[in-house]
């Protein structure tokens, strides 16, 4: 007789820990990127997207103060979303709109990490990201360009993304403009790298498989999975697009040290096995993330 391991199931989080967790990820967030902004983007007027970038370009045509222009636009701009779009931000958001400023205000009299433009651009980028990661990560945003572009997208039916697209694009022409073509060709590295920080804070490295496999065999491939790689499957009802003919799909979604175990072992049973594998960056469930 088979013996299965008892699985324990994870006790959730206490309430008031989850929300004390939240606050702080919005609080360090908001930190790093006040900190990012001041070190690496302003002082190489990098104005890469958003009200920070606003605020860059004003401090070089006005010489204004960033962490005031950031409160004087992030403030009125949340108020203005609650009133429209009539949805409850929540509180955190809230905290996140108004300590953003105050952080990017506290930071201003560090000195610049580098007179690189190219290298503010990179590591200016990357702790954005990062930055806004970790707040995302306590459900909750910082403002900003973000709620400009769901008031656009309610308005004219522009797809969010394009309307995000296009304020982040027209902040960075106009710094094209304002400061030289180069500084916006910056500014759009800086763009690149915050996105691709956020994905990686939102999702890490654990990039799992998603295994789809159509064989003859599917009970001793379902069986060798479950026995010899300890992994679940789903058996789908597919049918074949030319020949009509009914096929059973098996899908697996493994970890990556597990994948060419798992391809080597459906193999063995059928060598003619057909095997497409994706990756999947966000698994929840038992064996993989619980939350």
């Amino acid at each position: 007789m088979m013996m299965m391991a008892k699985r324990y199931r994870r006790e959730p989080m206490p309430e008031i820990l989850r929300h004390v967790l939240e606050y702080s990820f919005v609080i360090i967030g908001s930190f790093f990127v006040a900190l990012a902004f001041n070190v690496f983007l302003l002082p190489n007027n990098i104005a890469s997207g958003g009200v920070a970038g606003i605020s860059t370009i004003t401090k070089g045509v006005f010489g204004w103060e960033p962490g005031l222009v950031q409160g004087l636009l992030n403030v009125p701009l949340f108020i203005t979303g609650v009133i429209i779009l009539g949805k409850n931000f929540g509180i955190k958001s809230f905290i996140g709109t108004l300590i953003l400023p105050l952080f990017v205000y506290m930071t201003s009299g560090l000195s610049p990490a580098t007179p690189n433009p190219l290298l503010g651009a990179i590591f200016g980028g990357m702790g954005v990201g990062l930055g806004l990661g970790i707040v995302f990560r306590g459900r909750a945003s910082t403002g900003g360009i973000d709620l400009a572009a769901q008031i656009l997208h309610k308005y004219t039916h522009l797809p969010l993304g394009v309307s995000v697209a296009l304020l982040d694009g027209m902040i960075v022409i106009t710094s094209a403009i304002v400061f030289s073509l180069e500084a916006g060709l910056y500014a759009l590295i800086g763009l690149f790298a915050t996105s691709r920080t956020i994905d990686f804070v939102q999702v890490g490295l654990n990039t799992s498989k998603n295994v789809m496999i159509i064989s003859d065999q599917v009970e001793e491939i379902c069986q060798a999975i479950l026995n010899e790689i300890d992994r679940g499957v789903t058996v789908l009802d597919g049918s074949g697009g030319y020949t009509e003919q009914s096929r059973k799909v098996v899908m697996c979604v493994v970890q990556q040290n597990e994948f060419i175990k798992l391809t080597q072992t459906v193999k063995m049973i059928d060598s003619e096995a057909f095997v497409v594998a994706m990756n999947a960056t966000e698994v929840l469930g038992k064996g993989f993330k619980t939350s």
